[in-house]
């Protein structure tokens, strides 16, 4: 059972000259919300019995999470009293919001339902129909994240299992935590893919799901090159611009190959926008919650909120 849609009421025509806030008001035009409700529909049903929330309303409330850089408890308080939020969500001013411990269990159902990740390919179909993925290539890289917690917990601090340890690259000493791995489309700069795993995982091991498959080129680092992959993209009339490193035959690339690869850096760098994006202005310098899938769920939320913010400028 949902709770009822707000209605305008008194305190509503109060305020019906406040001005909008414009990006919301751009955003929410741009998406065919009914779409993501329906992917949404197994989570209508409260589990405790009482009347739930409107499932559109929560997610739109942990994408103003992730815009805002807020906590659980801070999106609550900001909900109760910030009327853009509130004309975003649909919410009159008189209808209750949800607490801090509601937005948990909604996010932890997006993660048990694996619904995050559908409604993240929901808004690439749309964005698709759009015209705005460019598909001229596939720009892949992967960024390290620290745990949210220490690699060894107490009762007090717990640790967590699927975090895992990696060495710092080009500093001493190991992280713990994980590794956030991304395709950006060459030519708008929205994220194709997301994908995390413990930070030990190899960038090349998750290379091939970046990929994919309709774009004109692959851009990436030297880790993700090995002849088995340039030979499958080849077959696939896809072209190959990995960046060539030396190896004990050829210990110096030639000026060709050096050439190529600065070329290939110029464009493949740009990738290094999202993880600053993720990393400073959405704060992910360190995940949030414990656990792999949880921080799955998280990483998608963020790659849903850059992309739509991304949307709102190119599609205008």
């Amino acid at each position: 059972m949902q709770r009822s849609r707000g209605q305008t009421g008194f305190a509503d025509a109060a305020v019906v000259g406040v001005k909008p806030n414009a990006r919301l008001e751009q955003i929410a035009s741009l998406v065919e919300w009914d779409k993501l409700e329906g992917l949404l529909e197994p989570l209508r049903a409260a589990p405790t019995g009482r009347p739930g929330y409107r499932v559109l309303m929560m997610l739109k409330a942990l994408l103003l999470q992730q815009w805002y850089g807020l906590s659980d408890e801070e999106l609550e308080a900001s909900l109760a009293d910030r009327i853009s939020f509130r004309r975003f969500l649909g919410m009159s001013l008189e209808e209750a919001t949800p607490d801090h411990s509601t937005i948990w269990r909604f996010r932890e159902a997006l993660k048990d339902g694996g619904l995050a990740e559908r409604v993240f390919a929901e808004l690439q179909r749309q964005f698709d129909a759009r015209g705005l993925v460019i598909r001229r290539g596939t720009l892949i890289d992967a960024t390290v994240v620290a745990a949210a917690v220490r690699p060894s917990g107490s009762a007090e601090a717990p640790s967590d299992p699927d975090a895992a340890f990696a060495r710092r690259q080009g500093k001493a000493g190991f992280t713990f935590g994980f590794k956030a791995h991304v395709g950006v489309d060459q030519g708008s700069g929205l994220i194709r893919v997301a994908i995390l795993t413990p930070v030990n995982v190899n960038d090349t091991t998750m290379a091939d799901a970046l990929i994919q498959g309709d774009e004109g080129a692959v851009y990436a680092d030297m880790a993700y090159g090995t002849k088995a992959r340039s030979a499958a993209l080849r077959a696939r009339g896809i072209k190959d611009r990995i960046m060539r490193r030396p190896n004990k035959h050829h210990p110096q690339l030639s000026p060709r190959l050096a050439r190529r690869n600065r070329l290939i850096a110029t464009i493949r760098g740009r990738v290094e926008t999202v993880f600053g994006l993720l990393k400073r202005q959405y704060r992910w310098g360190r995940v949030r919650y414990l656990g792999l899938a949880r921080n799955q769920t998280h990483l998608h939320l963020l790659c849903m909120a850059i992309n739509l913010r991304r949307v709102a400028v190119i599609a205008v």
